[in-house]
């Protein structure tokens, strides 16, 4: 048979959810030539990892977001999954559409706030036009308000000051230590650090009182924000970067016997979902202690596919091994922090590998076109 499997009589795959984890596991069965479906509720892949530089500079939001159709053709279908129903091994789609499969992928990510993530029945046209609306909000206020100092609150404060160093940027944590509490005390420090040289200012052990009655994303001059330890501060712009939460509206109703307490699905170590040997979680909603990452994601994808290869032709199974934390932080286009394996990386390798370009080259060339 060689590398190549030429299309299995009555295996048809379908892969929920077409992020970093499901254009993984689609170009990896289309290589291997399977029968497949990708569906995703928008019309182009979207680079999320770039989505905070996206934010902040004028023209860049277009280069995020890669369109489906040109790399998977008839492969792909555009649509919102209402529900799985394994029973029969068909997905349904909002408007009642039916798709059967023999092997199902989930990789339906995390869901969370704009800029950070763009989860929104859009066409890609309309998504680019939120970003460049989105820096215009940003252009227009003197004074910005970060929520939430994990990896994403993090980036989105040091992005603005780098292209906007005369703004006010002022970052608030609900605890004392940024960012993921997987990544080395040091790179958390060196974070801060960043942060500090930048110029934005830090309001650590505070939580925003009434976050869900201010306005959030647009600019209003002098918005007045408390905190749960009674400081008052004045800005003309908040974002939010907390509250990601799993993206399990697709699967609750077909699978919550086999869903984690935070909706993600539980795995056994060959990633199939508890309780179904031809269901995969693959990335964010695949319920593994690690960080979430689109680096993951792409691990999870081969082993899935790999697996259903290994199924049809009787072979033992590969098992998905966590490995040590890699994790890279862009700290503006000018500085990064971050660790491979564990170990610490000097901020101007960060800043080569991945804060200049964020590694679109990667989607680009993974998605096989070419970058405008």
């Amino acid at each position: 048979m060689g590398g190549q499997v030429s299309s299995v009589e009555g295996v048809h795959v379908v892969v929920v959810g077409g992020g970093f984890g499901g254009i993984a596991a689609a170009q990896q069965l289309k290589s291997q030539g399977l029968s497949f479906t990708l569906i995703d509720m928008r019309d182009a892949f979207h680079h999320n990892v770039a989505s905070l530089r996206a934010s902040v500079q004028p023209g860049f939001a277009q280069r995020t977001f890669i369109p489906y159709a040109e790399t998977f053709g008839d492969s792909f279908v555009q649509g919102r999954v209402e529900r799985v129903d394994t029973s029969t091994q068909t997905v349904v789609l909002q408007g009642g559409r039916e798709i059967q499969y023999s092997h199902l992928i989930l990789c339906t990510g995390t869901d969370g706030p704009f800029p950070g993530k763009f989860n929104t029945v859009a066409s890609y046209q309309t998504a680019v036009q939120a970003y460049e609306d989105f820096v215009k909000q940003i252009q227009a206020a003197n004074s910005v308000l970060v929520v939430g100092g994990g990896s994403t609150g993090v980036e989105m404060a040091a992005e603005i000051k780098t292209e906007y160093p005369e703004k006010k940027v002022v970052l608030i944590h609900s605890r004392i230590g940024l960012c993921d509490s997987e990544l080395l005390p040091s790179v958390r420090q060196q974070a801060k650090e960043v942060l500090l040289e930048k110029g934005v200012e830090l309001l650590l052990g505070h939580k925003v009182s009434d976050l869900s009655e201010l306005p959030l994303n647009v600019t209003r001059r002098n918005t007045v924000v408390t905190t749960d330890k009674g400081q008052s501060l004045t800005t003309d712009l908040i974002i939010c970067c907390t509250g990601l939460k799993v993206n399990s509206a697709a699967y609750t109703s077909g699978f919550s016997s086999s869903m984690a307490d935070n909706g993600a699905l539980k795995v056994n170590p060959h990633l199939q979902v508890q309780g179904f040997s031809n269901v995969f979680a693959v990335g964010d909603c695949a319920d593994i202690q690690e960080p979430k990452m689109a680096y993951h994601a792409g691990l999870h994808a081969a082993v899935a596919v790999n697996n259903i290869i290994k199924s049809v032709s009787g072979k033992t199974l590969t098992s998905y091994q966590t490995g040590s934390v890699t994790m890279l932080l862009a700290m503006g286009r000018d500085d990064g922090v971050g660790q491979f394996n564990g170990v610490r990386l000097p901020r101007f390798l960060v800043t080569l590998g991945k804060s200049r370009d964020l590694l679109l080259w990667k989607s680009w060339k993974e998605m096989r076109q070419t970058q405008p």
